[in-house]
């Protein structure tokens, strides 16, 4: 943890030139090689920090005080590697995935020697929605061959392996998820250019490849969606460690201009930044709980989970919009760093689960019903 807080000035330094140029942030990530924390999910029996969630979204609130665009890149790798880690063996045995252990220990172990994974989940005009996915794969001779056009890769282009979902040609009702390596037949197409994190380098990618059996993580087609279930963390409450980083950057940015400013004499803007330090305050300790049953098992653990993304995404937009006032005019200049914080903070709400699906499943759950039993799918 110390090494992450002692990188956020160095990571501040370098966001403007990312965010101008939409450029990934390489020297961000040479840090985070060098300090082994590519494997921080990974287990310690494979030398890996082998750190727990409640641990991993302190990490990631950090990384995203210092630059978000690196803390959802590096997210989205945690989110591969902490999945798998954290994944029951004997769930692999109930379902025949007999080779499991040994794949699974082998993607980990590539993380530990510095393999940066990339999540290909979201389609054009479909987005995140498994259900309404148009990728498609094929069993072959000797493994599968997988056809995809994916949007929004966080880190396309640089990683080393990318983590695809896509539907079975013959049984579209069959969702499966293969890490097919950065290799010929994996085209990367430029397409990223947006209003907030434009570091992340989150272009089309066009996947046209024959995989090994290897490939298919899990080792059983169509365990995508019951993994959504089953550690819906990763796929909620870890982009909120992030956007709550942003947030909290905001406030400490706005609350040094304002000293050099000589503002702090103005009620509003004290107002302002009390307001907003504690609805952040109170969003990281939602997600540290969460986080914290996640680790425990507790069945409440969903529920917070949901909970803690739509703080998030709300405290994220409310808090920067908030900061910029107490900053003034000059904030709207390109080169301040709540201009750029103000943009990121936008796409906190968007990024899946979305704020409406988050509140549409704490809602289900509110009347009695099951969230996940709802006759239209949210994904």
């Amino acid at each position: 943890m110390r090494e992450v807080r002692q990188m956020v000035p160095r990571m501040r330094e370098r966001a403007f030139e990312h965010d101008r140029d939409a450029s990934f942030p390489k020297a961000d990530f040479t840090e985070l090689r060098e300090a082994g924390l590519l494997g921080i999910m990974v287990p310690g029996r494979l030398k890996g920090l082998g750190a727990t969630f409640r641990e991993y979204v302190d990490v990631a609130y950090h990384l995203g005080r210092g630059n978000g665009a690196t803390g959802l890149i590096f997210n989205m790798h945690a989110g591969v590697t902490g999945a798998l880690a954290t994944a029951p063996d004997e769930l692999a045995e109930e379902l025949g995935a007999a080779d499991y252990p040994a794949r699974r220990d082998e993607i980990l172990t590539g993380a530990v020697n510095g393999s940066l994974y990339a999540v290909a989940m979201s389609e054009r005009g479909v987005g995140s929605r498994l259900s309404k996915m148009t990728s498609r794969y094929t069993r072959v001779d000797g493994g599968f061959h997988l056809t995809a056009d994916k949007a929004f890769v966080s880190g396309a282009g640089y990683a080393d392996a990318y983590l695809v979902a896509a539907r079975n040609t013959e049984n579209p009702d069959t969702v499966s998820q293969f890490l097919v390596p950065a290799t010929d037949g994996v085209t990367v197409d430029p397409t990223w250019d947006t209003m907030g994190m434009r570091a992340t380098g989150s272009h089309d990618v066009h996947f046209d490849v024959t995989l090994p059996p290897a490939a298919l993580v899990g080792g059983v087609e169509g365990i995508t969606m019951l993994a959504a279930q089953i550690a819906p963390h990763w796929m909620v409450a870890s982009y909120a460690a992030v956007y709550i980083g942003v947030a909290r950057a905001a406030i400490e940015s706005a609350a040094e201009q304002a000293n050099q400013r000589n503002l702090a004499a103005l009620p509003s803007v004290r107002t302002r930044l009390g307001r907003a330090d504690a609805a952040v305050s109170a969003a990281l300790s939602t997600l540290r709980h969460a986080a914290s049953l996640v680790d425990a098992g507790d069945p409440d653990a969903s529920t917070w989970v949901w909970r803690a993304k739509l703080l998030a995404g709300d405290a994220a937009a409310d808090t920067t919009a908030s900061m910029m006032e107490v900053a003034g005019a000059s904030a709207i200049r390109s080169g301040n760093p709540l201009e750029r914080l103000f943009r990121d903070a936008r796409c906190g709400a968007l990024q899946p689960a979305t704020s409406d699906v988050c509140a549409d499943w704490l809602g289900v759950a509110a009347l009695g019903g099951d969230p996940y039993a709802t006759s239209e799918p949210r994904w």
